[in-house]
This record gives structure tokens, C-alpha cells and sequence, in this order.
């Protein structure tokens, strides 16, 4: 079948569609996901198709949300949940660290829970509090997590059957104002493993770090570098956790500067980690110290006041002035 164009919420609900057609154990739950088709409509239809019993519309009530799918997936099922709003998750937050994220260790390797949780996350769609958060790095640090983001519509596609079909416990963050972006879509052939990254740009000069929705916001900095001949490689980690450190190192002995960008705020971020990380592998090999960009360590603002707050194109390409000024 060749490449179809569409958008990454057509991308997630296409996604959605072949996991509940393909496994009867694949269920889809979570607020307002089944008549209404959730508040992004990424769940379009499927209620309609599959019924009331594969795509459950559940009460607002995130922490019973986790706590049924937990017990579901004790029972051979495959819950793919939804979480309304990045800032809606807390009230899970201790099902899913003290429960989901422990149980396989817990009982020595003998339980599974193969449970995908969906978040919608970061800013730029000019939404009130709550709406707009990035808690990745909160989550990355629970041993026990898998969290992975995509950044385009097959990665959207693929990333979450692979999730689906994980026997771990995968947090899927979809990069909200990213939903209607399109591109092309090969639904025949996967295109990696889920938590490799890749390089999306090559480059020479400098590499910049990015998953999710900056991605696009460090490729749009790779081109306005190149008009003043600076080559700049963009890698898509694609995966918070793990983290493809080799595909990164590769990069960053080949450029020896590394930038790395994400909305979350920089302090005690996932940028921290990667930051330590590549000194500790590349030290010999960087001619600069590793730069962050991100949101600042503050509240996220009202939304006339975000686009101060996110890292945008000329924050972005102020880091790679900087680094390249070493």
C-alpha cells in the first residue's frame, strides 16, 4: 500500500483503529474518548465501530482511570488510556508510579502490565492552566516507565502500535500543538524500533537535541543557520526513556556541540540528563559545553504571555550562537 498524507491526530486514531481490530484484548478507555471522540477527536468513531465495551467512556477520574487499567491488564487485556490534559494526569500519579511502574519487579518478573497511557502535552495552542504542561521528566525518572513522544504523523502511527504492543508500561505524549501537522505515512512498513532516535537533518557544525514538538522548532533553526553556512544536525530522540545515548554520542563526536531543546523547563529537565551524559562520553570530543533551551522555572504563563515562555526559533538559535562562539 503506498505512503498516505495525513495529519498525526489522523495518524493516532488510524493507529488506534488497526490495535482494536487487530486484538480483541486492546481496549481504548478514558473521559469523553467514546461518544464525543475525546476532546482532539482522536478517538473519532472508534466507539461507534468497536462498541461500548472496547472504547469506554469513563468518569473524570484519572486515578480510577489508571486503577482499571491495571486491573484489566492483570486480567490478559491491553488498556490504551487516555489522560484529557498533561496537567489532568497528577491525580493518576500514584497509581501509575507506586503501582504500574513497580508490579513487574514486584512480583520478579512474573506480572505484566501492558498498558499504554496517551497524554496530549506542551503549549502553543493558547490554553488555560493545566493545559499546557510538559511533566515528562517526572515521569522519566520512575524506573519501571517507558516514555516516548513523535514528532510526525508515521512516528504517531507506529510508535503507538509498538507501545500497544509492549508488556511494559508505556507513557505516549502527544505533542498537542502538533495534532494537525501532516506527512506521509507508510502503514506497510515499520520504520524502527520504538525507542531508537534518528537523525532527521544532517549537519556538521552543531547537534541539536530535540523530541516532540520542538523537532520542528530545531529544524526550522537548521534552516535559518544554513543561510549564514552553518550546518546544524538535527536528531529526534523519539524515546525520554530510555534515551538512545549512542545515536546521540555518534552525532555529537561527528559535530563536537551539542544543543539540547525541550518545552519543559530546563531545571532538572531531561536535558540535565543528556546533558551529563554526553560530557561524561564526549568530553574529549566537544569544543563547548552542552546547552539547554527550554521553558523557564516558573508556572506555565496565561497564554498571551507563552510564547516568552516556550523555546522558540530565536532562543534556540541564541544557544547555537553561543556554542558556537567557544
Amino acid at each position: 500500500m503506498p505512503a498516505e498524507k495525513m495529519a498525526i491526530a489522523k495518524a493516532l486514531n488510524s493507529s488506534l483503529r488497526r490495535a482494536l481490530e487487530a486484538d480483541p484484548k486492546v481496549v481504548v478507555m478514558g473521559e469523553d474518548v467514546g461518544k464525543l471522540g475525546g476532546v482532539f477527536r482522536i478517538t473519532d468513531g472508534l466507539q461507534k465501530d468497536f462498541g461500548e465495551d472496547r472504547v469506554i467512556d469513563t468518569p473524570l477520574a484519572e486515578s480510577g482511570i489508571i486503577g482499571t487499567a491495571i486491573g484489566l491488564a492483570l486480567r490478559g487485556y491491553r488498556p490504551v488510556t487516555e489522560i484529557q490534559f498533561d496537567g489532568f494526569v497528577f491525580p493518576a500519579y500514584d497509581q501509575i508510579v507506586t503501582q504500574l511502574a513497580k508490579m513487574h519487579a514486584r512480583s520478579l518478573g512474573t506480572v505484566k502490565l501492558p498498558i499504554v497511557i496517551r497524554i496530549p502535552y506542551g503549549g502553543g495552542i493558547g490554553a488555560v492552566e493545566h493545559h499546557s504542561e510538559s511533566p515528562e521528566a517526572l515521569f522519566a525518572h520512575v524506573a519501571g516507565l517507558k516514555i516516548v513522544t513523535p514528532a510526525n504523523p508515521s512516528d504517531a502511527y507506529w510508535m503507538l502500535q509498538q507501545a500497544i504492543e509492549c508488556d511494559d508500561p508505556v507513557i505516549f505524549f502527544e505533542p498537542k500543538s502538533r495534532y494537525w501537522e501532516k506527512g506521509e505515512v507508510d502503514t506497510a512498513s515499520i520504520p524502527g524500533p520504538l525507542h531508537a532516535a534518528k537523525v532527521v537533518r544532517s549537519g556538521t557544525d552543531l547537534t541539536i537535541a530535540a523530541y516532540g514538538p520542538t523537532v520542528r522548532t530545531a529544524l526550522a533553526a537548521a534552516d535559518a543557520a544554513a543561510e549564514d553556512g552553518t550546518s546544524i544536525e538535527v536528531v529526534d530522540l523519539r524515546s525520554v526513556s530510555p534515551i538512545d545515548f549512542d545515536t546521540l554520542q555518534r552525532s555529537v563526536e561527528k559535530t563536537r556541540r551539542l544543543v539540547v531543546a525541550h518545552e519543559a523547563p530546563v531545571f532538572f529537565g531531561s536535558g540535565a540528563e543528556m546533558a551529563a551524559r554526553i560530557t561524561e562520553r564526549c568530553f574529549y570530543h566537544l569544543e563547548a559545553p552542552v546547552l539547554r533551551v527550554g521553558g523557564f522555572h516558573a508556572p506555565y504563563p496565561p497564554a498571551r504571555l507563552e510564547e516568552e515562555y516556550l523555546p522558540g526559533l530565536d532562543r534556540v538559535l541564541d544557544s547555537v550562537d553561543r556554542a558556537l562562539a567557544y
